[in-house]
């Protein structure tokens, strides 16, 4: 398969938005199982910004995946050279489609779809516009791996087209952000996965199960973290010296005609070093910390927060508009508090427990500790089966989000839970920005003062 004129074509025909369908090719010869083995697509129809896409259906054993992947840079070229691999020699899983506005990660991206699917060609289509991705009717699925401040825009358009989404943390950059994408998934019965990659690991799930038998009692508090050291800081990395607005495109990535960012400059210190601005990124909260409460929330269950605090400061790195250390806590309606510190200073960290009335459930070791004042009732709990709860077996993060593209079922990081972990992590970003208390209405779903 290769490309002629801007679509897919093999000895059988074209495919793509400008040709047949894969659906009519397989209909018209058998020949055209052959085209990358990915059997028959799923839909045609594209939805334009707030019409509802068609129903979903459940794709057959024999139906293949055709994903692309919007934003090829760090993590995103990582994402895409594993998901290549994951088609390699799969029949039924190819990537079809890359996206970027900076010139090197489109050719970069463009070489290694032609190097997926041992025995097969895939000239796969690279994008400078997301926008022409997602009218493809051959793609059926995206990863969004761009920086913060797109997440949002481009995961809506994308489920209102007719596709489904995995998002990389964070989910989005602002809580009403957060919110119009869990309404549009939730209108367009999309599969949204969140790339917080640990709350597919068995252990929280196993913890979940034990919690809700009584393993340790009421839950009272919980603590968290994640620390680095990095001695030039967190996040500063490589700017490439050939980068210039002859090849990268600066307006598009800024977003400020969409009211994305603030109108600037060219800068490839922003580019390269998103990470590091209010614009673009929340930090530490949310690059690190989301990971965090997204297991957690796997756990324990999610909720809305009802209040937040956060301090912090850049005590060691001041290149930054972020700070290098950040402490967050959140307080539920089901009367528990959740701690969370992060830094990029120290990487000693605090170790994640849930702290029980009955026992405290430890992470390292992954291991349970009694209460002595209320050894009766945890060993009453454990005489009872709470304890007795094995590990669950899981598919990988990734391979979790391309299960539930054929069965239509909730991912582990799903839109809700993906949003309610969102709107505690922006809570955080609120509230040290602010320096005060901030509080959620979850009647309005709004934060109020």
């Amino acid at each position: 398969m290769h490309r002629v004129g801007g679509v897919f074509v093999n000895s059988t025909g074209p495919i793509g938005p400008r040709g047949i369908t894969r659906r009519a090719m397989l209909r018209q010869s058998a020949a055209g199982a052959a085209v990358i083995g990915l059997g028959v697509g799923r839909r045609a129809a594209t939805s334009t910004e707030g019409e509802v896409a068609p129903a979903r259906r459940p794709l057959g054993p024999n139906d293949g995946i055709c994903l692309g992947v919007i934003g090829v840079g760090g993590q995103g070229g990582h994402l895409l050279r594993m998901l290549v691999d994951r088609a390699r020699g799969n029949p039924k899983l190819a990537v079809v489609a890359a996206c970027d506005v900076y010139e090197p990660r489109k050719q970069a991206a463009q070489d290694l779809l032609r190097k997926q699917n041992t025995g097969k060609t895939v000239d796969g289509a690279v994008y400078h516009e997301y926008e022409r991705m997602i009218e493809n009717p051959d793609v059926d699925a995206v990863v969004i791996a761009t920086p913060d401040h797109w997440h949002a825009k481009i995961a809506i358009e994308a489920v209102r087209a007719g596709k489904d989404v995995y998002v990389e943390k964070p989910m989005t950059h602002t809580i009403e952000q957060a919110k119009a994408l869990r309404d549009a998934a939730v209108a367009n019965e999309a599969v949204v996965q969140v790339g917080a990659q640990s709350a597919s690991n068995p252990v929280y799930h196993q913890a979940r199960e034990m919690i809700r038998r009584g393993a340790i009692g009421k839950v009272i508090w919980t603590s968290s973290g994640y620390s680095r050291n990095v001695p030039q800081g967190d996040w500063n990395y490589v700017i490439e010296p050939g980068a210039s607005p002859k090849n990268l495109d600066w307006d598009r990535w800024v977003g400020w005609r969409w009211d994305l960012a603030p109108r600037r400059p060219f800068d490839p210190e922003r580019f390269f070093r998103f990470r590091k601005y209010w614009d673009y990124s929340g930090g530490i909260a949310t690059d690190l910390l989301y990971h965090a409460l997204a297991h957690l929330a796997v756990a324990l269950g999610p909720e809305f927060p009802a209040r937040v605090v956060a301090s912090g400061g850049n005590w060691v790195h001041k290149d930054r508009d972020v700070p290098d250390t950040f402490l967050m806590n959140i307080d539920y309606p089901s009367e528990h508090s959740i701690f969370l510190m992060g830094t990029d200073a120290n990487d000693g960290g605090i170790p994640e427990v849930i702290h029980g009335q009955y026992g405290s459930m430890v992470f390292d070791g992954f291991k349970i500790e009694p209460q002595r004042a209320f050894a009766q009732p945890f060993e009453e709990a454990k005489k009872h089966g709470a304890h007795d709860v094995p590990s669950p077996s899981l598919p990988d993060h990734m391979g979790n989000w391309l299960e539930c593209l054929r069965t239509r079922a909730m991912p582990t990081c799903n839109v809700e839970l993906g949003y309610r972990v969102q709107v505690a992590i922006t809570m955080g970003v609120l509230a040290y920005r602010q320096n005060k208390a901030v509080y959620f209405d979850p009647k309005s779903e709004t934060v109020k003062a």
